[in-house]
């Protein structure tokens, strides 16, 4: 309307005033400790429902997964979490959130420019929220994967301490950054060497950490679409095509005329790219599909490997394609306004990544089966990494929690209002303590569940399966 004005932003100081104000309704404190309800939904039964939608004959291979230790379910069990902190204090500053943040969700990948740098790699789940779920799952993951190690509940405190520091002291720095530099903050792995290194030198850290994390490095150095055209194809008489190895990777559920089926994914998810992008991808050719088995937590839901090559067969590139259902968060905190759901994960994805794959996109498709499915679509390996918590020692896994602390928070900062967290964590401890209890008392509750898995495999209840 003619001479309305536009709504005043608020300044930084009210909104970290409004953060602060935010602890009179849910106090830090409150976040601490966890006890399940008298009525909380068998976990079993939530994991159940989630099958209904899947690929039955996957269903053994995602509890086996899920079987082989605390952290594997934990990992599985997003669902199960999302219903558990809908029954705690929580608080109403809302950022986006990754959804799923435990420790494995963090990790090494390329940006557009070919740098390597540490950033949240995983949003099947992400949705906007308030903010202290993904902390809190992050924080519940650390001391899993440190009792997993067999390290001692100090270990796991430090953890958990450390992480939320770091994303205090982060986001109280970015509260009061310039827009652009708090938009692109990120967290190189030149970054994280040269902090390792000068640990090393004052006597903080072990050597091993460093050295863990360089031949982490080395190793996504080496994960590329080639690297992968040579693990997963074959060429029989001149024909490049996927290898055949079931249930992980087969083409046995997919129509006979395979490159067909693959040129339609290709050209409808090609709309959702920019026109630069289109550009890059038309230089590609499609060259063969499969169904690939990736992950924990995702096995059972659809999932493809798209061969592609440019200039000739050894210049390849493999794009996955994997289905887009509704997040776990949505049963809890309302419906996604971005649709179709792989657009969900895509916005979600270019929100809380400092940089993001320039495949990265979404599509609406008919499956084999016949049912109009959501997908998303990025590299399947582009330099791809992370840490090995099999071989993680404790002072590894405390620094390495410290980076994930303030990954997550560069990423809050980008989908929320960096200065309201800001306030409500305000300078005192009683967050982090709040964090350490929640997460110690969470830990127990997921390991009993993983232990009613276990007796339900035992029992013939579950079938389970390894691959």
């Amino acid at each position: 309307m003619v001479g309305t004005r536009p709504e005043r932003c608020p300044t930084t100081t009210e909104l970290i005033e409004r953060g602060r104000v935010e602890r009179q309704r849910v106090g830090r404190r409150s976040h601490g400790g966890f006890r399940a309800t008298n009525d909380r939904t068998d976990p079993l039964d939530i994991l159940a429902a989630q099958d209904r939608d899947r690929v039955p004959e996957l269903l053994p291979l995602r509890y086996g997964r899920m079987s082989t230790s605390a952290f594997a379910f934990l990992r599985g069990t997003a669902a199960v979490m999302a219903a558990d902190l809908a029954t705690v204090p929580t608080t109403a500053i809302t950022t986006q959130l990754s959804g799923d943040a435990h420790l494995e969700n963090f990790g090494i990948f390329a940006t557009p420019e070919r740098r390597l740098v540490f950033d949240l790699n995983d949003f099947d789940q992400t949705l906007p929220g308030p903010f202290d779920w993904d902390l809190k799952r992050l924080s519940a993951s650390l001391v899993i994967a440190a009792r997993h190690r067999g390290f001692d509940r100090e270990v796991a405190d430090q953890a958990v301490w450390n992480a939320m520091g770091a994303y205090r002291r982060v986001m109280r720095e970015l509260a009061v950054a310039d827009v652009m530099d708090m938009w692109n903050a990120g967290v190189s792995t030149d970054e994280v060497v040269i902090a390792l290194e000068d640990r090393v030198h004052e006597g903080e850290l072990e050597t091993h950490t460093r050295d863990h994390a360089e031949a982490a490095l080395r190793r996504a150095r080496r994960r590329t679409s080639r690297h992968a055209a040579e693990r997963l194809t074959e060429e029989i008489d001149g024909v490049v095509r996927f290898r055949e190895d079931p249930p992980v990777l087969s083409s046995a559920a997919l129509p006979a005329d395979r490159r067909a089926f693959a040129d339609s994914f290709v050209a409808t998810y090609r709309d959702s790219l920019p026109e630069h992008h289109r550009q890059l991808l038309a230089r590609f050719e499609v060259v063969d599909i499969a169904r690939r088995v990736v992950g924990v937590g995702s096995v059972g839901t659809r999932c493809y490997v798209v061969l592609l090559h440019g200039r000739d067969a050894d210049d390849p590139l493999v794009l996955q394609v994997k289905e887009a259902g509704p997040s776990v968060l949505e049963a809890h905190l309302g419906a996604s306004q971005r649709t179709p759901a792989g657009r969900r994960v895509v916005e979600g994805q270019r929100t809380l990544q400092s940089a993001s794959d320039v495949f990265l996109g979404w599509l609406q498709t008919v499956d084999p089966d016949g049912v109009e499915r959501d997908f998303y679509v990025r590299q399947y390996r582009d330099m791809k990494g992370g840490v090995d918590l099999d071989r993680i020692r404790a002072t590894g896994l405390i620094a390495y929690a410290e980076l994930c602390g303030r990954l997550l928070a560069d990423g809050h900062a980008r989908g929320g209002q960096a200065a309201m967290m800001r306030g409500y964590l305000g300078s005192s401890d009683g967050f982090r303590e709040a964090m350490i209890a929640f997460a110690s008392d969470y830990a127990d509750v997921v390991e009993r569940d993983h232990a009613r898995l276990l007796a339900a495999i035992k029992a013939g209840k579950v079938d389970a399966a390894s691959a």
